[in-house]
C-alpha cells in the first residue's frame, strides 16, 4: 500500500507530471565526461533543469558532484509545481573513486562476503558524490565466453551467481534505504541476456522454458528477494519476444508470480529497439507495447516523454496502468527518504571528505589478491625470491596505467591507480635484480621490442610476462570471435621461451581465454583479471608469497575458442566421452570434450587432501537433511585458503541432468598440517528442478555426491533421495 502523501500526489498530478516521473535521462547538469565547448554544457544543464522545473523528469543518470546536485534537487522540490524530488542514479559497477576487481574476478574469490563489503565501500563512496541509485549488480548468468559483458557479472554458474547477487544488493543497500550512504541496486539485464546466441552482443536468445527458469532466473529472484527494488531490463529477446516489451516475463512472471512491486527500468533506448527488432511498428507503438507489458520507466529514449500522454488520452493505456508505475517510483523515492529529505547524499563537506582512502586502498588491495587465481605452478617457480634472484617483467601491461581498471569504469580515481611495475618494485629488498622490458605494445609489435625482451630473459632467473586482452576487449558490444591473446603478444611469450628461462605468465583479462603455446605450456599461470587501483601491490603480494592465491575459476577454460559456449554442468550426452574411446563419441576431431582448466580450478602455495566424503545416512527423507562432511587437511608448508566444494548429480530424471552441478562451496584457511572437517547441508529442495510440466520439484532416486577442489576433481560417494 502507498502512503497517504504518494496518493495525494498522484490525485493532482496531470497526466504530463505523472509522464514526467518515469523518464529517465542524461544528468546533463553534472556530466561525467562534459562536452568540450563551455557554451554547450550550460545549454545541455539549462535544458534539463526547464525539464526538471516543469516536472517532465523523475531521474537523471550519470551524473556526479554534491553540489550542482543539490541545484538540481532544488529545482524539482522549490521550483516544480508539486515539488517531487529527482533521484539521481549512475553506473556504478565495481568502485566509484575507488575501483575494486571486475564482478567476474571478484567471482573468482568465492568469497559473497568480500562483495559485500567491496559493494558496501562503492556505496559509501557514491552516495557522497550525489549518486542515489547504481544500475548493478549484473547479475547474468554468461555460459558463453564470447560474450564480452561476462566480465560484469559472476560466471557460469548459477549458486555462485545467486550467492554474489545477493552480497552485491546487501552491500550496495545497507542496512537501512535511508541512510546518506544507502545505494539502491538495480539487478541486471532481465533476463537471460548471457545467453545470446552465439556469444553476439544484442543477440537473440533461443531458449527452452527450462533453462530459463533454472539457470538464468534464481539469481534474480534471490536478489529482489534480498531487497532490491528495481530491475533492469535486458535489450534482447526471449524466443522471439524482446525482453522490454515481454508482458509474460515483466508482469506475469515478475509481479504476478513473484509479488515484486518494485521499478522496472529500460536499459539504455531498449524501447526504441523494439522498432530495430522488427516488434514494433513506430515509436508510438514501441511505447505501447513496452508500457503495457510492464516497463515502468524509459530511459534516455524519450518515447515515453513524446508519446505515453496521447496513448491515455487515446485510451490505449489505461488511467490505472500508469498511476501503478508512478505509484512505484514515488515509493522509490519515499523508500529512501527523498520525501522527507531531498538533499540526502548531496552533501559537499561530505563529498570533500577523503579519510576513506586508506581503508578503501586496503580493501581494494586484499579484494584483488584474492582474486587472482594460481592456473599453474610447475617446479614451485612461485613465488619468487625478494632477493637474490635476477627478475625480467616483461610485457605491455607492466607499466601500463589505461588497462588496470576493467569495464564499466566511469568515476576511478586513475591518479591512485597502482601499476604492476611500481607495486613489485615496492616490494623487492633491492629492486636492481628487477629488469623492466616493455617488449611489445597491447595489440602491435614494438621496434626491438623483443630483442630487448630476449636480452633481458637471458639476464634473468625468471621472465615475468604480463600479458593479456586490452580492456576494451571486454565489456558491452566487445563479443570476440577467437579468445587468444594478440599475435604480437602471443609472438613476444614465444621468443621470451625459447630462450630456456623459467616463464611466470601473470594474465589480464575479463574472461576465460583460449591459451596457446608458450603461454598454455609456461611454468606458471595466474589469472589477475583487471584488478583496479590497487593492481600492483596485489599482484606483488601473490607474486612474492605474502599471500598465498586462493581463488578458483568461475568460469571453465577452454582448450581452444571454439568449444564455446563451453559449462561445465552441462546435460549428459548419450555418447559420453569414454577413456580410450573416441570415435562416435561426444567430442570434437581435435580436442576431447573437456577444459584446459576447469571450473573451480585454482592452486595455493601449499597442497590440500580431502578425505572421502561422509554421508549422516545414505538415504536423504524427503522432508530431512542430508549432512556431508569431509576432513579436508593442509598438507604443504605454508599457510594457505581452499575452497571446498560441494557438487550434485542425479543420475536418473525425467530431464536430461547436468553431468555435476554446484550446491555450495566454503572458504577455510588452514596452517600447515592443520585439518579441519567441513560439513554440508543437504536438503531436497537442492535438488529440484524444472520438469517438462513446467513444474519446479526433485524427484526420488539415486544421487552421486563430491566434496572436492574443482568440477573435475574429487571421488564420488552415493545417496538416494526417498519418495514422500
Amino acid at each position: 500500500m502507498a502512503s497517504d502523501h504518494i496518493e495525494s500526489l498522484i490525485a493532482r498530478m496531470t497526466v504530463d507530471e505523472k509522464v514526467g516521473q518515469l523518464g529517465v535521462f542524461a544528468d546533463m547538469v553534472r556530466p561525467f565526461a562534459p562536452d568540450v565547448n563551455p557554451e554547450a554544457n550550460v545549454h545541455n544543464a539549462e535544458q534539463v533543469l526547464e525539464q526538471v522545473r516543469a516536472g517532465r523528469v523523475g531521474s537523471l543518470f550519470n551524473g556526479v558532484g554534491a553540489e550542482a546536485g543539490r541545484r538540481i534537487q532544488q529545482v524539482a522540490v522549490e521550483e516544480s509545481r508539486l515539488g517531487i524530488p529527482v533521484i539521481l542514479a549512475a553506473d556504478v559497477i565495481h568502485g566509484m573513486r575507488t575501483v575494486f576487481p571486475i564482478p567476474l574476478g571478484e567471482a573468482a574469490s568465492f568469497e559473497p562476503e568480500l562483495a559485500r563489503r567491496t559493494a558496501r565501500a562503492t556505496a559509501v563512496e557514491a552516495t557522497a558524490a550525489g549518486i542515489h541509485w547504481t544500475y548493478a549488480p549484473n547479475v547474468d548468468i554468461a555460459r558463453d565466453q564470447r560474450w564480452g559483458r561476462g566480465a560484469e557479472g559472476a560466471g557460469e554458474d548459477v549458486v555462485l551467481g545467486t550467492a554474489f547477487a545477493v552480497a552485491r544488493v546487501r552491500g550496495f543497500q545497507g542496512d537501512d534505504l535511508r541512510a546518506e550512504d544507502a545505494l539502491l541496486s538495480t539487478p541486471k539485464h532481465f533476463a537471460a541476456y548471457g545467453a545470446v546466441a552465439a556469444g553476439m552482443e544484442y543477440a537473440q536468445v533461443d531458449i527452452s522454458p527450462q533453462t530459463l527458469r533454472d539457470t538464468h532466473l534464481p539469481p534474480f529472484k534471490a536478489a529482489l528477494e534480498a531487497g532490491a527494488l528495481s530491475v533492469m531490463s535486458a535489450f534482447n529477446d526471449i524466443n522471439g519476444v524482446p525482453a522490454s516489451a515481454n508482458r509474460a516475463l515483466l508482469t506475469e512472471l515478475l509481479r504476478d508470480e513473484w509479488k515484486f512491486d518494485g521499478v522496472v527500468v529500460s536499459d539504455y533506448t531498449a524501447d526504441m529497439e523494439l522498432i530495430a527488432h522488427g516488434y514494433a511498428a513506430d515509436e508510438v507503438d514501441a511505447t505501447r507495447k513496452a508500457f503495457m507489458a510492464g516497463l515502468d520507466l524509459s530511459m534516455q529514449s524519450g518515447f515515453y516523454d513524446r508519446h505515453l500522454a496521447g496513448l491515455v488520452e487515446a485510451g490505449d493505456v489505461p488511467m490505472a496502468v500508469l498511476d501503478a508505475s508512478v505509484r512505484r517510483i514515488l515509493q522509490l523515492k519515499e523508500a529512501i527518504g527523498l520525501f522527507d529529505d531531498p538533499y540526502r547524499s548531496l552533501d559537499p563537506v561530505r563529498e570533500a571528505d577523503q579519510s576513506y582512502i586508506a581503508a578503501h586502498d586496503a580493501l581494494s588491495r586484499d579484494a584483488a589478491r584474492r582474486s587472482i587465481v594460481l592456473l599453474k605452478n610447475d617446479d614451485a617457480v612461485l613465488p619468487l625470491k625478494k632477493q637474490g634472484q635476477k627478475i625480467a617483467l616483461i610485457g605491455p601491461f607492466v607499466q601500463d596505467r589505461d588497462n588496470i581498471e576493467g569495464c564499466w569504469t566511469l568515476f576511478g580515481d586513475k591518479a591512485r591507480y597502482v601499476t604492476l611495475e611500481s607495486g613489485v618494485r615496492a616490494a623487492l629488498d633491492d629492486d636492481s635484480v628487477l629488469e623492466v622490458v616493455p617488449g611489445c605494445e597491447l595489440e602491435a609489435p614494438l621496434d626491438g621490442g623483443i630483442e630487448a625482451a630476449v636480452d633481458a630473459a637471458r639476464r634473468a632467473d625468471v621472465a615475468v610476462l604480463a600479458l593479456g586482452e586490452p580492456q576494451r576487449y571486454t565489456g558491452e558490444a566487445q563479443s570476440r570471435v577467437e579468445l587468444t591473446l594478440p599475435p604480437a603478444q602471443q609472438a613476444l611469450a614465444e621468443a621470451v621461451a625459447a630462450t630456456g628461462t623459467p616463464v611466470v605468465v601473470l594474465l589480464r583479462n575479463g574472461r576465460a581465454l583460449a591459451l596457446q603455446g608458450a603461454v598454455r605450456d609456461a611454468q606458471a599461470i595466474a589469472v589477475t583479471w583487471y584488478l583496479g587501483t590497487q593492481t600492483g601491490p596485489a599482484v606483488a603480494d601473490v607474486l612474492f608469497g605474502d599471500y598465498s592465491p586462493s581463488a578458483r575459476l568461475p568460469v571453465s577454460f577452454p582448450l581452444a575458442s571454439g568449444q564455446q559456449p563451453f559449462f561445465y554442468n552441462h546435460p549428459r550426452s548419450g555418447r559420453p566421452e569414454l577413456p580410450g574411446v573416441t570415435e562416435f563419441k561426444s567430442r570434437w576431431r581435435e580436442i576431447p570434450n573437456a577444459p584446459l582448466y576447469a571450473f573451480g580450478h585454482g592452486l595455493a602455495y601449499t597442497t590440500f587432501a580431502y578425505d572421502a566424503p561422509r554421508l549422516s545416512t545414505p538415504q536423504l527423507d524427503w522432508d530431512g537433511e542430508l549432512v556431508i562432511s569431509t576432513t579436508v587437511t593442509n598438507s604443504g608448508n605454508v599457510a594457505g585458503e581452499e575452497v571446498v566444494q560441494l557438487y550434485v548429480h542425479d543420475r536418473v530424471a525425467s530431464r536430461v541432468r547436468p553431468v555435476r552441478e554446484l550446491k555450495d562451496f566454503r572458504k577455510i584457511a588452514l596452517a600447515p598440517g592443520e585439518s579441519m572437517q567441513v560439513q554440508f547441508h543437504l536438503q531436497r529442495e537442492q535438488l529440484a528442478f524444472t520438469g517438462v510440466d513446467g513444474v519446479f520439484r526433485a524427484e526420488p532416486g539415486l544421487f552421486d555426491v563430491w566434496v572436492c577442489a574443482s568440477s573435475a576433481s574429487g571421488e564420488p560417494v552415493t545417496f538416494e533421495l526417498l519418495a514422500p
